[in-house]
């Protein structure tokens, strides 16, 4: 469905439908030359120069840390980092945050969580969600595009000439300035906001918060990851794209999170003509009709035992959060899935590993211990579209003194 067969397998009519007031014609609600089209489109703007610029999230993070109380007190930090996350890609697409980390009520962020949830809703209720009423939902789009618009409109103001010389700028240069030198299409550059608005915020405000849900259930190995960016980074110098490459811990501790808590645990294709699927070997080839929809999760797939060496003292099982693990285990292709596969491979994974190891660098410097003050046992998964804890994440923060 991934890979070789990618051609008969999509996301369909029905979901493209069902998906269009919101994610209109952009890379997640399409297949064919509209799929490829807004891919190609996307592609040049997650290049290495482009994620090298970390300006972005130093501006979020240290919002962030402002926002975080004094010691002693319980922080809900999963809200804050959705906000510092909207803000960062906001500024990333627009040249412009939407500063929800100052104004919790900002209605475009509201409009777009809301959007969220009444999208799901309606896709579990297809092809019966006309019997759902879509008035919130709508509102919802409206206050989007509102919100959207005047940037918009804004940048295809600008001369050509003009535009192309902000590409030349690192410093002034946009997701968005960007779109306008391939398109005048309003409606274009709309749906591909809403592409990357919708990846970039919800997957990496997810794993950096599932990242310090176990962190902090794990005094020993986060002591052993602050550690390590003290002694690759320092304790109060800014992280470079370098300096986050070269710490191995912490990379082997977002694979971990990805590994355990894809953002997206579960995707569907459907079959967009008459097809098969493999033959396995208990079963011949199972035969799939045009139109037939199949769901296929990353998170099975990544805990199966079977894929796993046995367990032992030095290898954690499947289920149990283990960075060590990285050090003697890789998976085998399509074994490990956190970011899809095959042509429909998320183009912005750099990008959010970046955002998440620069966020946790900057919160591991400060803190030297966390506490998890929520019920352990009582943590779900919930998703609209991305997985994140269904419980929060309540945490009580210990700022390092100036030699810790």
């Amino acid at each position: 469905m991934l890979a070789t067969d990618f051609a008969s397998f999509g996301k369909g009519d029905r979901f493209h439908r069902v998906a269009e007031p919101f994610l209109g014609d952009g890379i997640f609600s399409t297949d064919g030359k509209l799929w490829h089209d807004s891919r190609n489109l996307i592609r040049p703007f997650f290049v290495n120069e482009r994620v090298r610029d970390l300006e972005i999230f130093e501006r979020g993070v240290q919002k962030l840390l402002t926002k975080l109380p004094e010691a002693g007190q319980t922080v809900e930090i999963m809200d804050l980092i959705n906000r510092m996350t909207f803000d960062e890609i906001t500024d990333f697409l627009l040249g412009a945050s939407a500063n929800s980390l100052d104004d919790p009520s900002n209605v475009f962020m509201q409009a777009f969580d809301t959007v969220q949830r009444e999208q799901m809703q309606i896709f579990m209720m297809s092809p019966l969600d006309f019997l759902k009423s879509k008035k919130l939902y709508h509102s919802c789009v409206k206050t989007i595009n509102t919100f959207l618009e005047p940037y918009i409109q804004q940048t295809l103001s600008l001369p050509t000439e003009q535009l192309e010389k902000l590409t030349k700028s690192d410093r002034d240069f946009t997701f968005l300035h960007g779109l306008a030198t391939f398109t005048r299409d309003p409606k274009v550059i709309r749906d591909q906001l809403i592409a990357i608005l919708l990846a970039g915020r919800d997957t990496t405000a997810a794993t950096i918060s599932w990242c310090l849900y176990e962190l902090s259930a794990h005094p020993d190995k986060y002591t052993r990851l602050r550690q390590e960016v003290i002694d690759v980074v320092g304790r109060h110098e800014a992280p470079t794209y370098q300096t986050l490459k070269d710490m191995k811990y912490l990379r082997y501790t977002i694979q971990e999170i990805l590994r355990l808590y894809p953002a997206v645990p579960v995707n569907v294709k459907m079959a967009l003509k008459d097809t098969t699927l493999p033959a396995t070997p208990n079963s011949g080839p199972i035969g799939v009709c045009k139109g037939d929809s199949i769901a296929w999760g990353p998170m099975n797939i990544q805990l199966r035992e079977d894929l796993y060496p046995p367990t032992t003292a030095e290898f954690a099982a499947p289920h149990v959060f283990s960075p060590e693990r990285w050090y003697v285990w890789q998976p085998k292709p399509w074994e490990y899935v956190p970011f899809n596969g095959g042509p429909r491979v998320c183009i912005g994974q750099n990008f959010a590993n970046t955002e998440i190891a620069y966020t946790l660098v900057r919160f591991l410097q400060k803190y030297r211990a966390i506490e998890f003050r929520g019920d352990w046992s009582a943590q779900l998964r919930t998703a609209d579209v991305v997985a994140r804890p269904s419980m929060g994440v309540p945490l009580v923060l210990h700022e390092a003194a100036d030699d810790e």
